[in-house]
């Protein structure tokens, strides 16, 4: 006797809403609002997913809330960027995430993310939020996004120990706080905000990489401890000078453009540097060019914007200067035969 063809396994699925209408009337119960009786709103689709993916997108959907996705006990990557969401919620269950992603949306608070243990990316840039709040759960998080909210202090964050990348650009911060912590903290973005003075940075001894353009600074100090520091981004500030770089001479890159230098002091011994960025200042002696023979891995500089580079010969006289320097602003050398 033959034995019968054991059934196929069965999938498991879960309906979640691809989108929802804007003003939030669809039915929250997730059944077809005909059945209802109710009115049934073209907009409203709903996709199938396999519980078992690791990975949802639903970028660009028009979506207002978060819900139905308790089913998907494996999921890692959620999206959720360019929807209308209001609201972080329903995502308690998913605790395998390791990357949440909900940028440009309408959320106004951090919250119900406690579960969330395993998350090392969270993406909450270009909301409304005006806290740092509620994350002290997420102990594993190595990267944080708060890019273009309106958030006016550095707080919350001591809990993140294993905190690598911090972004906190374009905010209204006026005062760098609350970081002694993060000492994993390799990346430190905190452009375009209303900072004065740079400072607490002191046990960020593995910074390596610190924009802090578009600021309020007249001076570069604090950096003492930040001896692994690779990148230096101060462009758009009221600085006068290059000073107080004497502990920092892993700077492979430091970007000094629009602000008010006047002499290219205080930076002789930084011979590790490739890339020098001085656009947009008050450069007008070429003494003060001199320095770039200190820099013997140099391969990029830029210096238009300056009185210099009004000199007829200014690139001739650059390239004389340096012969490793491989481009002058935007424009490639001519290799000399």
């Amino acid at each position: 006797v033959m034995s019968e063809e054991p059934p196929p396994l069965e999938r498991r699925e879960a309906k979640l809403p691809k989108s929802v209408d804007v003003d939030g009337s669809g039915d929250e119960t997730g059944n077809d609002p005909s059945e209802a009786g109710g009115p049934v709103d073209e907009d409203v689709e709903e996709v199938v997913i396999d519980v078992d993916t690791e990975e949802v997108d639903f970028n660009h959907g028009r979506l207002t809330e978060i819900r139905g996705l308790e089913e998907l006990r494996r999921i890692r990557v959620l999206g959720f960027r360019n929807n209308l969401i209001k609201k972080i919620e329903n995502l308690q269950t998913l605790t395998t995430l390791v990357e949440l992603e909900l940028y440009d949306n309408q959320i106004s608070k951090i919250e119900n993310l406690d579960t969330l243990v395993n998350l090392k990316i969270l993406d909450l840039s270009f909301n409304r939020l005006k806290k740092i709040e509620n994350l002290s759960a997420l102990c594993n998080l190595e990267k944080l996004y708060l890019v273009n909210n309106r958030l006016a202090k550095i707080e919350n964050l001591e809990a993140l120990v294993n905190l690598r990348l911090l972004e906190l650009g374009a905010n209204k911060i006026r005062v760098l706080e609350n970081l002694e912590k993060l000492t994993a903290l390799t990346e430190l973005y905190i452009g375009k905000n209303r900072i004065a003075k740079l400072q607490g940075l002191e046990t960020l001894v593995n910074l390596e990489t610190l924009s802090a353009q578009s600021n309020r600074l007249l001076h570069i100090e604090g950096l003492e401890n930040c001896t692994k520091l690779k990148g230096l981004y101060v462009s758009h500030n009221g600085l006068t000078s290059v000073e107080n770089l004497e502990h920092n001479t892993a700077l492979d890159t430091l970007g000094c453009d629009s602000n008010r230098i006047t002499r290219l002091t205080g930076i002789a011994h930084l011979t590790q540097i490739s890339e020098l960025w001085f656009s947009n200042n008050l450069i007008e002696d070429w003494h003060e060019v001199e320095v770039l023979r200190e820099f013997p891995r140099l391969d990029t500089v830029y210096l238009e914007g300056n009185p210099i580079s009004m000199d007829p010969n200014y690139r001739r006289k650059i390239t004389l200067i340096s012969s490793s320097v491989n481009q002058i602003d935007a424009t490639l050398c001519r290799h000399r035969q």
